[in-house]
């Protein structure tokens, strides 16, 4: 292999490199929705079900915070988590250490922590953040969820 090769072979693995690690950067911490699903119920969904007890929950939303114990930047994440479930009545924060539970890992497609998930009144998950959410997407999820949480007008009784 000749110098010029191998110089053009480190550059493009370095272009390489950047390009994937620029792209893992841009989705860190991006909200993505899941897919739709009838919310008329309120049956607790049973994906959910067994994550805590039924009072660890919200009534509106419930943040679920999937960590580990050698996580950097999960701490920062669950101050984040605590400060928007503090600030929102009905919503309330859940951390589940993936090293007493990995059988989670699998059945949450959890690939880094932190992995946030937003669950809804019927603890359905609607919103899936892997890294720390960026806290504008978080307050319109959160937003979306609760909007759908509240009751309507002609919904209430006298």
């Amino acid at each position: 292999m000749t110098v010029a090769s191998a110089v053009a072979v480190l550059v493009g693995v370095l272009a390489l490199a950047t390009v994937l690690g620029l792209l893992l950067r841009a989705r860190t911490g991006r909200a993505r929705r899941t897919r739709p699903r009838d919310t008329s119920t309120t049956a607790a969904d049973p994906a959910t079900a067994d994550l805590a007890p039924s009072e660890a929950f919200g009534t509106d939303a419930t943040l679920v915070q999937f960590s580990t114990p050698t996580c950097a930047r999960c701490p920062a994440t669950r101050r984040q988590l605590d400060a928007v479930a503090a600030a929102n009545p009905g919503v309330s924060r859940l951390e589940i250490d993936l090293a007493e539970r990995p059988e989670l890992a699998r059945r949450f497609a959890v690939m880094q922590t932190p992995t946030v998930l937003l669950l809804d009144r019927s603890r359905a998950v609607h919103t899936r953040f892997g890294g720390p959410p960026r806290p504008a997407e978080l307050t319109a999820a959160l937003d979306t969820v609760l909007t759908a949480a509240a009751p309507t007008p002609g919904d209430e009784s006298p």
